[in-house]
């Protein structure tokens, strides 16, 4: 599946839209290069399931929890981008944590795929395509709160990278679970009434 999303209200859109689908055990495993906006849906994502503490990229932690500000699942953050291989990312015991919580890999194409059969890769990519109209004018997009993003931007290193173009955001499901249950978060992205289509048979 292509959803094509062509605003920070969109991203944030989107994330609600997969967050109402979301379980403990889920595994996410997000790809696209520096500045494609993988830490600004997971800040989007962190805000529509209600979790504590600001999202940033946890380059140099590794990984971070954010518990649920509720009774929802913890919210485990990871980076693997420092990483070389699978056996250092089993060497932070995600494991133990991955039944109760959501696990959100950046950078884990080729690694994290270790950690569970059911999984769902989010691939982000900037199209050039200029967005449709500035985020500032478009409806509940003021102030950034505690878990929402602030920009497209990965981080503060890459803050020249364009902030104004469109982002591709793909999704493929892997495993029995995913594979059931991703009609139905079509279905809620539709129901956005944001931009999407199924990948042909």
């Amino acid at each position: 599946m292509k959803a094509l999303l062509r605003s920070l209200a969109q991203m944030r859109a989107f994330a609600e839209a997969l967050a109402g689908h979301l379980a403990p055990g889920d595994l996410l495993i997000l790809s696209g290069n520096l500045g494609a906006g993988k830490t600004t849906f997971t800040q989007a994502l962190g805000s529509h399931l209600g979790v504590q503490g600001r999202i940033t990229s946890p380059t140099f932690i590794i990984a971070r929890e954010h518990p649920s500000a509720g009774a929802g699942p913890t919210l485990v953050h990871v980076d693997a981008y420092r990483l070389s291989d699978a056996a250092e990312l089993e060497d932070l015991d995600l494991d133990s944590e991955l039944a109760e919580s959501i696990t959100v890999v950046e950078w884990g194409a080729g690694l994290a795929e270790t950690l569970s059969t059911d999984y769902l890769s989010i691939a982000i990519s900037r199209t050039g395509e200029p967005t449709a109209e500035s985020d500032a004018d478009e409806p509940g997009t003021g102030e950034p709160g505690a878990g929402e993003p602030a920009d497209w931007d990965e981080s503060d290193d890459d803050a020249d990278e364009p902030a104004d173009e469109a982002r591709l955001v793909e999704l493929t499901a892997h495993g029995e679970t995913w594979t059931d249950r991703l009609p139905r978060v079509i279905g809620s992205i539709r129901a956005a009434g944001l931009d999407c289509e199924e990948d042909s048979a």
